[in-house]
């Protein structure tokens, strides 16, 4: 072989020029198998291949997809440091930021949290998504009264914004704002009449106001939408003994005990996959 190159004038590939298309070779073999594995559920798998990636060089797109698999396996700190790592190369990517959020909010870590929202909100301050989730760091904080400030300003961003009235009206009635939180649960059962939880706030907002027989008809309505709500069950129990109707009331409180048991069995594995629909909801910081 070496004949023929100086014979016709060929250039022999030089060691380093050798190793590093070598390193090309491998670091695209692990992107692709790390990529595949993400998809088709095997987490920790990906998490290999794009450690071994990152080793080989620097590269934000497998950063962001070594987050993605740690989010999956649960390692919320080292997805969280990914993110982290992200946001220092890219610090004018508010989406960044929004995904820091989610994920410091899975691991209850309200001042991470805030924090990750507040330099989103120095990019864009008029990102509703944003002001949500700060909100949301507040009430972790105990701070209701910004809370609602927030959760009012995001809805006058994004007038149709269900889960801010839904989160507004639930803040609203622990506070004892009963008709501001029967506000919010009007517009939510006039836009969203099937949702459960609209039904649910409607019912406690009911209880809240001494009108028990009403309440146990939204719980009835919430029953009806999904049979396995167990806090319904429990509290139209709690409501129908209230009234005098032990027997219906303490079959309801052991239909809501006996859901409870069953779901509790699969409840890890649920939580999982809601905390990963929650860090990935709207959110794709590098277009992947």
């Amino acid at each position: 072989m070496n004949f023929f190159k100086s014979l016709f004038g060929g250039k022999e590939e030089k060691p380093e020029e050798k190793k590093k298309a070598e390193e090309e070779k491998n670091f695209d073999v692990l992107k692709y198998d790390g990529v595949r594995a993400l998809r088709s559920g095997q987490a920790d798998y990906a998490i290999r291949c794009f450690t071994h990636a990152l080793g080989i060089k620097e590269d934000l797109e497998i950063r962001d997809y070594l987050s993605q698999a740690c989010i999956r396996a649960d390692m919320l700190p080292e997805a969280y440091e990914q993110l982290l790592k992200l946001s220092e190369a890219q610090p004018e990517n508010q989406q960044v930021f929004v995904r820091m959020a989610n994920v410091a909010y899975m691991m209850e870590d309200y001042t991470a949290m805030a924090d990750a929202c507040e330099k989103a909100l120095l990019i864009d301050n008029s990102n509703a998504e944003v002001i949500f989730l700060y909100a949301k760091a507040c009430i972790g904080h105990g701070d209701t009264n910004n809370a609602i400030a927030m959760l009012t300003k995001a809805i006058t961003l994004k007038p149709d914004y269900g889960e801010a009235y839904l989160l507004r009206g639930e803040t609203r009635l622990k506070c004892s704002e009963t008709e501001d939180a029967d506000e919010d649960a009007d517009y939510l059962i006039n836009n969203y009449p099937e949702s459960e939880e609209a039904l649910l706030l409607k019912a406690r907002v009911y209880m809240a106001k001494g009108a028990v027989s009403e309440a146990i008809a939204y719980y009835g309505k919430v029953i009806d939408t999904n049979p396995f709500n167990s806090e319904a069950y429990r509290e139209r129990g709690e409501a129908r003994i209230a009234t005098g109707d032990d027997g219906n009331g303490k079959n309801d409180l052991k239909y809501a005990d006996e859901l409870t048991t069953n779901q509790n069995e699969n409840k890890k594995d649920e939580d999982l996959e809601q905390k990963v629909n929650d860090a990935y909801k709207n959110v794709n910081p590098l277009g992947l």
